[in-house]
């Protein structure tokens, strides 16, 4: 794959996230508070780039909705990778996500929850907490 050229005006990751919400100010705010993204670039009153870890991981996009309408069930979730879930999951808490599943550990390695935001767009952040051959719970690495 040949590298990515540099531009400032948006982040240097592959993947990018666009959530869309009617307030994107707001948006942006609570998403910094509950989850501990960061504001990177505001465009005007209608786009925001965020970060987590300091833009080494994944960032989101909150976007003024187009006039398509939302999907009427989830049609997307965003998993994002972190180190500290037990805290993760009570600042989420006392910035009002709603739970949908509580920090639960799984045979594959990863403690995970799982919240709605205020836009009704589902989270999932999860810790590894052990490396576990995909082989011992069923997977097929490739």
């Amino acid at each position: 794959m040949t590298p990515l050229a540099p531009n400032r005006s948006i982040q240097a990751v592959l993947v990018i996230p666009v959530l869309h919400y009617p307030d994107v100010a707001l948006a942006a705010e609570w998403l910094c508070g509950a989850f501990g993204f960061s504001e990177r670039l505001r465009i005007g009153d209608h786009r925001i780039q965020l970060d987590i870890d300091g833009g080494a991981g994944a960032v989101v996009v909150a976007q003024r909705p187009s006039p398509a309408p939302p999907c009427p069930h989830p049609c997307h979730s965003i998993m994002v990778r972190i180190t500290d879930i037990e805290q993760h999951y009570k600042r989420a808490m006392a910035a009002r996500a709603r739970s949908l599943s509580p920090p639960t550990g799984y045979p594959f390695g990863e403690r995970q929850y799982s919240v709605a935001d205020p836009g009704g767009h589902i989270w999932t952040f999860t810790q590894t907490i052990a490396d576990i051959d995909p082989a011992a719970w069923g997977g097929t690495l490739r």
